[in-house]
């Protein structure tokens, strides 16, 4: 005979588990300051089809011209700047909560291969920026011949 106790369940009562659980979920959950409830944010996919990279960005709220795509071999970056727009109260009212915003945002990334900038497309359309990226032809490594 082992001198090993098993667990016994009701050392542990439900209510604290559930609170020990739901403490834990909290403390895993993504965190937002009341200060970034509005921010503008950019939520990425980038899928590799065909020789080719494409990327598709959530850009809601932001205008085509305030969105800018930059490439640099294999790094590509997307930011994008929008601006709070004045709003107007009517009849005299004082706003009781107002969750506009403005400001910047930026992502950047690499993808394994060199990027074709000539042949790069993007296109913008119900807030979702896509990017079709082809890679660059790989050039065969040239061997020298000695003399």
């Amino acid at each position: 005979m082992s001198n090993i106790r098993m667990f016994e369940p009701r050392l542990f009562e439900p209510a604290l588990s559930d609170s020990l659980e739901s403490m834990f979920r909290r403390f895993m959950a993504p965190m937002r300051m009341d200060v970034e409830a509005g921010a503008l944010d950019m939520r990425l996919d980038v899928a590799e089809i065909d020789g080719m990279y494409k990327v598709r960005a959530d850009l809601p709220g932001v205008k085509k011209d305030e969105i800018s795509v930059r490439i640099d071999g294999n790094q590509v970056q997307i930011a994008a700047e929008t601006k709070q727009e004045k709003e107007s109260k009517e009849g005299g009212g004082r706003w009781l909560r107002n969750e506009r915003w403005h400001g910047a945002v930026s992502r950047t990334f690499t993808v394994a291969q060199d990027v074709d900038d000539a042949k790069a497309t993007a296109k913008y359309e119900d807030g979702v920026l896509t990017l079709e990226l082809p890679k660059r032809a790989s050039t065969a490594t040239k061997r020298l011949a000695i003399q």
